[in-house]
């Protein structure tokens, strides 16, 4: 599923960043639903208008461009709060926050799997702490990273949502 995934993600790209969106991560879900989760290019929360946007736009490609032979649903959402880290900036910003994490290769130690908190980052490392100790991982080296839900990230969220929300209507 990954070349499918990755060849989805190219196509429809170009378009989503005209519409000032970014795609988050493409994944077919049991074979039927290709599910698209966005985010806005300039941090600003995505809202319902965003969504549709971009599943009108993706539709159009897809359909043209034929990449899934079947039938297909089409789910175009937000990351959540609890969402993939994909980019390096998206380590960045949550430097503090609880995170699970795999790689496709073990690390230093052997271990391939995390969960524990993002310490920082550097230009193409990442450090984890779990179980009292830190460890660097290197960036290019994550599968699949995601923010766990607490209460601190869902109050950071909220914050953020808030002061985007102030500084609209100011």
């Amino acid at each position: 599923m990954g070349i499918l995934t990755d060849t989805i993600q190219d196509m429809i790209t170009p378009t989503l960043d005209d519409l000032g969106l970014w795609v988050v991560q493409v994944r077919i879900i049991g074979g039927a639903t290709l599910q698209i989760m966005i985010d806005r290019l300039d941090n600003t929360p995505v809202d319902v208008n965003d969504c549709q946007r971009a599943s009108h736009a993706i539709s159009a490609i897809v359909d043209v461009e034929y990449p899934i032979k079947n039938a297909y649903d089409l789910q175009v959402s937000t990351p959540g709060i609890d969402r993939p880290l994909v980019r390096m900036q998206d380590y960045q910003k949550y430097v503090g926050f609880d995170v699970k994490m795999e790689l496709k290769s073990p690390a230093n130690t052997g271990r391939r799997r995390y969960r524990g908190r993002i310490e920082g980052t550097g230009d193409t490392t990442i450090q984890i702490a779990f179980d009292n100790t830190v460890e660097t991982v290197a960036f290019d080296n994550v599968r699949y990273a995601k923010l766990i839900l607490t209460d601190a990230l869902m109050d950071f969220s909220k914050s953020t949502i808030d002061t985007v929300n102030t500084d609209t209507h100011t």
